[in-house]
């Protein structure tokens, strides 16, 4: 035995000595399992988890600046990130095209107003006198032929006359009076002119002129685009002398109207009701302000947080909510986040 020991290799330990230094290792780190096991069960029984953190984010409103009128880009008068007023010119347009139709339609108008003018004005002098004249003449022959008959008439009753020469004045006389009426229904239609249907249809002319007019100022009144509320010019969409069809954005104006949105599941409304104020976090302007809640949406069932059976929990909606500093705050912007302090 003694001569096996003595040769062992060089570093070699013996059996015994091995077995102890592993028994020594696991019982080192059983302990050390345990106590790991033993720190989670407490830290799990005593250290209560904290709320979860909410973050949302600004948000304003952004408004496309467009018009009616279709043209090319005459002049830019503002760039991005300038602040506009409420009434400041952004933005000239110019056409052709409408400068063209608003002389025809200016052309229209003229020639619809001379026609009324020529209807209003009636028959002409010339005519009128004429008609007169021969209404004259219809009522002198009226006259003789009336005295004819009567002295034929006369002369009839005394036996003088035969009964036919007496019908043939009393036809003359009713021919006359038949060319008198005539006549005078002629030169009343001179003197009174034109019929009203014709001065209605001239009139009527003369309104669709004036609103070819109007229409083509509504397409120039574009002409000019301002801005429709304070804010900060986020976007120039086209450049000077390029061109733009109706309708087509021009450039984005962001509304001086701040807000905070954030989505939260339903269980956080219990303290959150519209109008309540809430406190909010913004980590970019490293301030806490007060906020207004005016706004408060179900997102629907695609948002919903959903439980686990382990758990024996429910499944909770999420809901929009929207908030309103009290105070404008400087250099909050779109996009900043923001976090929901929960009490």
């Amino acid at each position: 035995m003694s001569d096996d020991m003595n040769n062992l290799p060089a570093g070699a330990q013996e059996p015994d000595a091995v077995t102890k230094k592993d028994k020594a290792l696991m019982i080192t780190i059983a302990v050390i399992v345990c106590l790991i096991v033993a720190l989670a069960i407490i830290g799990f029984i005593c250290i209560k988890p904290g709320p979860d953190t909410i973050q949302g984010q600004g948000e304003a409103t952004e408004i496309r600046v467009s018009g009616k009128l279709p043209g090319r880009i005459d002049k830019i008068f503002v760039e991005e990130g300038q602040h506009v007023k409420a009434g400041d010119t952004l933005v000239h347009i110019v056409s052709t095209l409408v400068d063209a139709k608003m002389e025809q339609a200016q052309a229209m108008e003229n020639a619809a107003q001379a026609a009324n003018r020529k209807v209003d004005a009636g028959t002409r002098t010339q005519i009128i006198n004429a008609a007169r004249d021969l209404w004259t003449q219809a009522k002198t022959a009226t006259g003789i032929t009336k005295k004819t008959y009567d002295r034929l008439q006369s002369l009839y009753e005394k036996g003088v006359v035969s009964e036919q020469k007496r019908d043939e004045a009393k036809a003359a006389y009713d021919a006359a009076v038949a060319g008198e009426s005539a006549a005078r229904s002629q030169y009343e239609l001179a003197k009174s002119g034109a019929q009203s249907e014709d001065k209605q249809a001239a009139e009527a002319m003369v309104n669709v002129a004036k609103g070819s007019i109007n229409e083509v100022n509504a397409l120039l009144e574009d002409q000019y685009l301002t801005a429709p509320y304070d804010g900060v010019i986020v976007v120039v969409y086209p450049h000077e002398s390029e061109l733009i069809a109706t309708g087509a954005p021009v450039m984005t104006l962001q509304k001086d109207d701040h807000w905070a949105v954030f989505n939260v599941r339903e269980t956080v409304l219990k303290d959150i009701k519209l109008g309540s104020n809430i406190k909010v976090k913004i980590p970019a302007l490293d301030k806490t302000v007060d906020m207004k809640v005016f706004y408060i949406k179900d997102l629907g069932t695609y948002a919903n947080w959903q439980a686990t059976k382990a758990t024996g929990d429910f499944d909770a909606r999420t809901f929009q909510i929207k908030a309103r500093p009290a105070q404008p705050i400087e250099n909050f912007r779109p996009g900043m986040s923001a976090i929901l302090i929960q009490d």
